[in-house]
């Protein structure tokens, strides 16, 4: 059969059978044309459906695999055209052996991570001489002290931070409670907080901690553009985000001798393989360090 009544075949099948969307469609053709293109500029232009090889897959998969910088484009154009294949093996047209394509590995992206010098830069930021500033200090501090995530920093209540013993009872992923000591520094702060400006706001009876002008919880967007000012007005470059201070606690820790099982317990990690990403944080600063040592000499 020629390969353009195969395809139309597909298109057929798509759109009637499987019901998925013109949209679609476009996307698959596009695909199949690059793949067939391939051939065609390699001097192995396929013309006619037995033309059609297994190992002409696992070839393109090789190809994109070099020239591909996104993972999840070479997934789609693989899964496209291997698609067609099975197609045409599932209604006879071709007999051959159709391997399976091992997906491409996402590449691993480490956190944003600041240096020691640059936490305490944007931890002093904030103005604590008002009320809102106060709180974002000691915000931070509770945050970068105790790697919290965003989510359980703003949803923490009162009675969750005992004061006595310095410790913070949080509620993480899979509503999984753990205790978390709190630094001296983030302590000092949050007793500030609620004494001098939590005291004063018209939401002192609620259950939550950290509270806006009007006393109400305060959002993940507000609390987000409150890091990227403070890191604007410390002149800190990197592009951080609220979650990088849980990502700076654990490289912090890491760096400074801490046991992977413990950063773990701190973090409500259930794996401690996601624990593991800070130590190649912490192993790339090292280096980085090293590199910068050995460039001075």
């Amino acid at each position: 059969m020629l390969l353009e009544d195969a395809i139309e075949l597909f298109q057929q099948y798509i759109l009637v059978e499987k019901g998925l969307s013109k949209q679609t469609l476009s996307s698959y053709m596009t695909d199949l044309k690059k793949f067939f293109l391939y051939f065609k500029e390699g001097g192995a232009e396929k013309v006619d459906t037995s033309d059609l090889m297994g190992t002409d897959l696992i070839e393109y998969r090789r190809y994109l695999g070099a020239t591909q910088k996104r993972a999840a484009t070479t997934l789609r154009k693989i899964s496209s055209t291997r698609s067609f294949y099975l197609f045409l093996k599932r209604e006879k047209i071709i007999d051959i052996d159709i391997p399976e394509i091992e997906p491409p590995k996402k590449p691993q992206t480490l956190p944003n991570c600041l240096s020691i010098e640059e936490v305490e830069a944007l931890l002093e930021t904030p103005d604590i001489s008002r009320p809102d500033g106060l709180r974002d200090r000691a915000m931070l501090e509770l945050m970068y002290s105790s790697g919290l995530r965003v989510s359980e920093l703003l949803a923490l209540e009162r009675k969750k931070v005992n004061l006595e013993r310095g410790i913070v009872s949080v509620f993480g992923k899979g509503a999984k409670e753990r205790k978390v000591p709190i630094g001296d520094f983030a302590l000092e702060f949050v007793i500030k907080y609620i004494n001098e400006a939590r005291s004063k706001n018209p939401g002192k009876n609620t259950k939550y901690l950290f509270l806006n002008r009007y006393g109400k919880p305060l959002s993940r967007q507000y609390f987000f553009k409150q890091i990227k000012k403070y890191a604007l007005l410390a002149g800190i470059d990197t592009e951080i985000s609220p979650h990088t201070l849980r990502h700076c606690f654990a490289t912090h820790l890491l760096e400074n001798g801490a046991q992977l099982r413990a950063v773990q317990e701190m973090l409500g990690h259930s794996n401690i393989a996601t624990t593991q990403i800070y130590t190649h944080i912490s192993t790339k600063r090292i280096i980085s360090a090293y590199d910068l040592y050995m460039k001075k000499k």
